[in-house]
């Protein structure tokens, strides 16, 4: 039986959604790898499942996140919006909660459409990260080629922001997989590049822990606007220039951080679920 989902996505960071609230419909780590495969599948950055949330819990939604090798990630900004904006078409609600593995994000939908999300509090001890061992998290032990002295952060799932004159003359693709694997992040990490244009406004490009380069990060940008502002490189408020368009965050002064951005539906489709290996 075809099964319904949509492509969607924040900034040109993508994701195939489906909504298992009604029933569960089998999307195993194995299956959502092979549907987010960009040749044999329908491709995405991140395979997102819509599920009611759990006994006592008070959000609204609950989102799973997979990453497109069916491991599962504890954060994604820019799905936190697209779910956001699915979950207000069908209540008429302006507000409401997406939870995740790492926690609860509330959601407002703004009048010009854009959705804002508090992504909760950034952490910073090495432990939270996590780091392989102790390590002052402002100015990481870690360098490739012609980048240095990343900072790190945690936003539900590992950063390291680099902070470079030019990201646009970096080989993002290949800096980005030798970082990512260092023995340095026990998990990976995501790793920033990012570039100061104005006290308020960054340039930034994102190679994500199993997606590869990315055309947006959400949780990257609410790294990005900490760890600038933790160096004193900014203030707690930047729009951050991606690939695929522009974020607007803050990091409020009780260590939220919160991100304002776009969503977009790509396009609806029908699957055959049966003819992905479970």
């Amino acid at each position: 039986m075809d099964t319904p989902f949509l492509k969607m996505h924040g900034c040109g960071n993508d994701f195939v959604v489906f909504d298992e609230r009604p029933k569960p419909l089998g999307l195993t780590a194995t299956r959502a790898a092979a549907i987010a495969h960009r040749r044999t599948g329908v491709g995405c950055d991140q395979f997102i499942v819509m599920e009611r949330p759990p006994a006592g819990s008070n959000a609204d939604v609950f989102m799973r996140i997979r990453n497109p090798d069916g491991s599962e990630a504890g954060a994604c900004g820019n799905a936190t919006r697209c779910v956001a904006s699915l979950y207000a078409a069908e209540t008429g609600r302006s507000q409401l909660v997406v939870q995740t593995i790492s926690g609860n994000l509330p959601a407002v939908i703004n009048a010009d459409g854009t959705v804002t999300v508090d992504m909760g509090p950034a952490r910073l001890d090495w432990q939270d990260i996590p780091l392989a061992h102790a390590a002052d998290t402002l100015h990481l032990p870690l360098a490739e080629g012609p980048v240095r002295d990343p900072a790190g952060a945690s936003m539900g799932n590992p950063h390291a922001t680099f902070f470079v004159p030019d990201v646009e003359t970096l080989d993002v693709e290949a800096l980005g997989p030798v970082l990512e694997h260092a023995p340095l992040f026990p998990e990976r990490a995501n790793i920033g590049f990012a570039t100061i244009l104005a006290p308020d406004r960054i340039r930034l490009r994102v190679w994500e822990r199993s997606a590869g380069l990315t055309l947006a990060c959400g949780s990257g940008a609410c790294a990005t606007i900490v760890n600038a502002a933790r160096r004193g490189l900014t203030g707690r408020r930047a729009r951050i220039i991606a690939d695929g368009g522009a974020l607007d965050m803050e990091w409020r002064d009780d260590g939220h951080v919160m991100m304002t951005g776009p969503v977009a539906t790509a396009f609806r489709g029908m699957i055959d679920l049966s003819a992905y290996p479970a």
